[in-house]
């Protein structure tokens, strides 16, 4: 990632971290999170258990990947459930790895890349070196349509930018949210359109889409998603801790979450979720499999 994100990051969020309570208090954490989808599943998912079968008090705060990099590191954060591994975060991990406590993946088989609506037709716009071609850059408007600015998506995206010689294009920043308004717009208006997208999302259930070919991998491969607590975590709070190392979760049943919060709301989701696995998340909160 370019400094000036890494800075930009560590001084929005200085002031937002700095009033964060002890991370050691009895019976209450602090998780970091971002207003992604899927790190919205998964974090208010294990807030649920924690709650539940724990007792604890789980307070979570919306801030910039960034920013929650740093807050673990520090201590002021006491965990974040969405640390992509090993590219789109790697310039993160570079920075404060040393400093947090990794205790592995959450789900696996995640993706990074860009998005067309299947309406593109394939012919014409299979891989990102498609782009290049004039009538495909005038009609796509010479955009790129982005996230928030200090992901790591938003990063490599700037890089396969440069990497593919699209000139003429800009990289659009904006929330999730609007990036799924840019692409709702199109699709009604069947219009072209390119988005910053990752796998596990609901949009890839409520629209027809396909991933654009990378074939010099600046997008990255396959990746996973792991769990950051801060450096000892496991001493003031083990019971937790252990939880979170055996929670890991089917990328299907990640996807399933996110689509069920879709047509209700994501604790209606959690819930249900929570319901229909009792014998999956007993163990991840006691340690032993049913019937053992």
């Amino acid at each position: 990632m370019r400094m000036k994100y890494w800075v930009a990051a560590i001084a929005m969020g200085a002031a937002a971290l700095a009033s964060v309570p002890g991370q050691a208090q009895e019976k209450k954490i602090n998780f970091g999170w971002t207003a992604w989808a899927d790190a919205e599943a998964v974090t208010k998912l294990a807030q649920k258990i924690i709650q539940d079968r724990f007792g604890y008090e789980v307070e979570l705060t919306l801030a910039d990947i960034g920013i929650q990099y740093q807050g673990v590191a520090t201590g002021k954060l006491d965990g974040m459930l969405m640390s992509w591994q090993p590219v789109t975060h790697q310039a993160y991990m570079e920075k404060v790895g040393n400093d947090v406590n990794d205790i592995g993946p959450i789900y696996t088989q995640a993706r990074l890349g860009w998005v067309v609506p299947a309406y593109v037709p394939e012919d014409q716009v299979k891989s990102i070196e498609d782009l290049k071609k004039t009538e495909v850059r005038e009609k796509l408007g010479g955009k790129i349509q982005g996230i928030d600015p200090g992901a790591g998506l938003m990063r490599a995206s700037d890089e396969a930018i440069k990497q593919y010689s699209l000139d003429g294009y800009e990289l659009i920043s904006a929330s999730e949210a609007g990036m799924l308004a840019a692409l709702e717009r199109a699709t009604k208006r069947n219009e072209w359109i390119v988005v910053t997208a990752w796998s596990p999302h609901w949009k890839f259930a409520k629209w027809d889409l396909r991933y654009l070919e990378d074939p010099k991998g600046v997008l990255g491969g396959l990746e996973t998603v792991h769990k950051l607590v801060r450096k000892d975590f496991h001493q003031d709070h083990p019971e937790v801790y252990d939880f979170l190392n055996r929670m890991v979760l089917p990328i299907s049943d990640v996807e399933a979450i996110m689509a069920e919060a879709q047509e209700t709301s994501y604790e209606q989701a959690i819930e249900k979720y929570i319901e229909e696995n009792k014998a999956l998340v007993d163990y991840w909160v006691t340690g032993k499999i049913d019937g053992a």
